[in-house]
């Protein structure tokens, strides 16, 4: 492959990646813990936009149980949205494997 077809392909999927960067921003996914009483949604950015908390879920004598299920369900959210940008990512190179490209990209 000659030098000056490489650089157009590299181009490309450069534009590529700020395409599905842009795209990211608006695709989310939902993570839930302790049956569904907190519901946490994060974008393609891996940032945390939401958090649900049934009033159940709310005892007061038990606050420490309910940071557990916020960070559970905060951590589950943040490894879907990895997977959500590895899956994007994979489209653009076709799976290829190139140094550098971290999963955590965008």
């Amino acid at each position: 492959m000659n030098m000056q077809k490489m650089l157009k392909q590299v181009q490309k999927m450069q534009a590529e990646m700020a395409k599905a960067q842009e795209e990211l921003k608006n695709k989310t996914v939902d993570a839930t813990a302790g049956g569904g009483v907190i519901t946490v949604t994060a974008n393609g950015n891996q940032e945390i936009v939401a958090i649900k908390i049934e009033p159940d879920a709310v005892d007061p004598d038990d606050v420490e149980m309910l940071e557990d299920l916020v960070v559970a369900a905060v951590n589950e959210a943040l490894r879907k949205a990895q997977d959500l940008v590895a899956q994007e990512m994979q489209k653009i190179t076709g799976g290829l494997n190139i140094p550098g490209m971290p999963t955590g990209l965008f």
